[in-house]
């Protein structure tokens, strides 16, 4: 795997992704593993290609402002770029499915057979790739970002919507 998307794209990437402290709720460790993997893979590999923008690379900051989801997207100089607010809802039922399947796959780990924990954690990815591809949908003719970029964006929305 390398660390930069071939061709043009070396240049339709994030370099840094931030989370709005005030928009993220108390969590967990596992919750905050998440988070640091999500973000850590993000900026290791990523295709970010805001629409009728200059190639950047760019910053990433995520924060919900009341029932939007906001990108504030920026040169790795802090200029501004865009930003766009999107309507969770339609990632409230997937972001509500994703952590009751999440809370049972973290108590599973702890004491159900590899089997049952095989399980559950397919089901997880399931709905982790429902939430992608309508991420994916959501910044169509916004954003583009290949799927494995919409699921670690997916997993720091979930992140943003964890209330504890």
């Amino acid at each position: 795997m390398s660390p930069h998307p071939p061709g043009d794209d070396v240049h339709h990437r994030i370099v840094a992704v931030t989370l709005d402290e005030e928009s993220i709720g108390r969590s967990g460790p596992d919750i905050e593993h998440e988070r640091a993997i999500a973000i850590y893979d993000l900026v290791e590999q990523n295709l970010f290609a805001p629409e009728g923008a200059a190639p950047g690379p760019y910053t990433l900051h995520l924060g919900i402002t009341g029932n939007r989801l906001m990108f504030d997207i920026r040169r790795e100089d802090g200029t501004p770029v865009v930003a766009h607010l999107l309507s969770l809802t339609p990632f409230r039922r997937i972001v509500k499915d994703y952590f009751m399947i999440c809370d049972s796959y973290y108590h599973a780990i702890r004491t159900a057979t590899p089997d049952r924990i095989e399980a559950i954690d397919m089901g997880r990815r399931g709905i982790h790739d429902e939430g992608s591809r309508t991420l994916m949908e959501r910044l169509e003719g916004k954003v583009r970002v290949d799927f494995e970029t919409a699921r670690r964006l997916f997993t720091l929305i979930s992140v943003l919507h964890w209330k504890g």
